[in-house]
């Protein structure tokens, strides 16, 4: 049996080549490292603290072979316009040095910087000059992020919804306009004279919308021209998206009820509406209805209350409680339902008696002006009157 053995080894040593293919299938070459994007969301003492930066570095293994930094700031301390410089870094050891121009005010950009890790962690140091601002980089314990961690945590969402079922989610005043940066300014000129109400905040341009190219222009509108407003929005240059998003409504203190005693056509009757809601808010805070007027631009009623005070009888105070409501149908287009949101109560108090005035500061705390909002189930009660629905926000439906 050792001879066969002895014979076969020699037969196959014979064999030509046999053996250095047995080596090379059994000794591969190491593939070169794949490259590996990795990032970081933060930098210390950046603009006073207020820049917002990524940091993209492609790695063979852990050598890091690119980088592109990324950084928007405000323009002036405490302002609320932004600018952006986006850098593409050379990367030699350590180093990591790269001059561009921001992007807003074209300014010059140097960056100076040495990176340095210190176990799980990463250190970086150096200079970064824009225009004539030089701030001094020392950020430490630094983690990085993979490619999927960095999208997820990127993730934005601005509530446009261009086809809502109905007005559970979104508000029926509330319309939302992507447009891309480039555009913007038409298109805002393009709102003047309109009756429409843009939000101011949605005018500052974020860092997320610098780096996207487009900002969301928020704005109320009457609930009856909201779809005209998406549509016509939809075909002007530069609009990416255009729909209703989330406003003032909420759903716990909205009802719904059927539109057919409160139209004239296919006109809703405000000044009936407006009587029968007065008349349940009158009744629930004993109160004596003052005024309701209707916002052409907004769509929404605002009714005034006045009753005399408790706070202190002897002097004849007024309270004055104002409600601001909005009607509209419970979905976009034609329906034979309306939904009916009204505001939590905001109640000032006053001194209208006849002659001299005691002046009146409210310095109430913010637990008693929570308070302040108890609607004396005026909600409930308006429920009743509309012979209406409320939501059930358990089961998110009208129960």
């Amino acid at each position: 049996m050792r001879a066969l053995l002895f014979c076969l080894a020699g037969l196959i040593a014979a064999i030509p080549g046999f053996g250095f293919a047995q080596q090379m299938k059994l000794s591969p070459k190491s593939a070169p490292a794949a490259n590996e994007i990795r990032y970081f969301t933060a930098l210390d003492g950046l603009m006073g603290g207020n820049a917002d930066v990524i940091l993209k570095e492609t790695r063979q293994g852990k050598a890091v072979t690119s980088a592109v930094l990324d950084v928007c700031y405000p323009v002036e301390k405490g302002s609320d316009r932004k600018d952006r410089f986006v850098a593409n870094l050379s990367v030699n050891g350590q180093a990591m040095t790269g001059t561009t121009q921001s992007i807003g005010a074209r300014l010059p950009v140097t960056v100076k910087l040495t990176r340095k890790p210190t176990g799980d962690m990463f250190e970086f140091r150096g200079q970064i000059a824009v225009g004539q601002t030089v701030t001094e980089v020392t950020s430490s314990d630094n983690s990085d992020l993979s490619e999927k961690e960095f999208q997820d945590n990127q993730t934005t969402d601005d509530g446009i919804t261009a086809s809502p079922k109905d007005f559970a989610e979104v508000s029926p005043e509330s319309v939302g306009v992507r447009v891309t940066l480039d555009a913007a300014p038409e298109f805002l000129k393009g709102l003047r004279g309109q009756d429409v109400e843009v939000s101011l905040s949605s005018l500052a341009i974020s860092c997320d919308a610098l780096r996207a190219g487009e900002q969301t222009i928020n704005m109320a509108v009457d609930p009856d021209r909201a779809a005209a407003l998406i549509a016509k929005s939809k075909s002007q240059t530069g609009v990416t998206a255009a729909g209703w998003t989330t406003g003032i409504v909420e759903m716990d203190r909205t009802i719904r009820f059927s539109a057919a005693d409160w139209r004239d056509g296919d006109k809703l009757n405000k000044d009936k509406l407006a009587s029968a809601v007065s008349g349940v808010l009158a009744r629930t805070f004993s109160a004596k209805a003052v005024s309701s007027v209707w916002n052409a631009t907004t769509g929404k009623l605002k009714l005034t209350l006045k009753r005399p005070s408790q706070l202190f009888p002897a002097l004849e105070l007024t309270d004055k409680i104002e409600v601001t409501g909005l009607v509209s149908t419970d979905k976009p287009g034609v329906s034979d339902k309306l939904m009916l949101w009204i505001g939590s109560p905001v109640i000032t108090t006053a001194d209208e008696s006849a002659g001299a005035k005691l002046a009146l500061s409210d310095d109430s705390s913010g637990e008693e002006e929570g308070d302040q909002k108890d609607d004396n189930g005026s909600v409930d009660a308006l429920a009743r009157e509309l012979k209406g629905q409320r939501w059930d926000a358990d089961k998110s439906v009208w129960k």
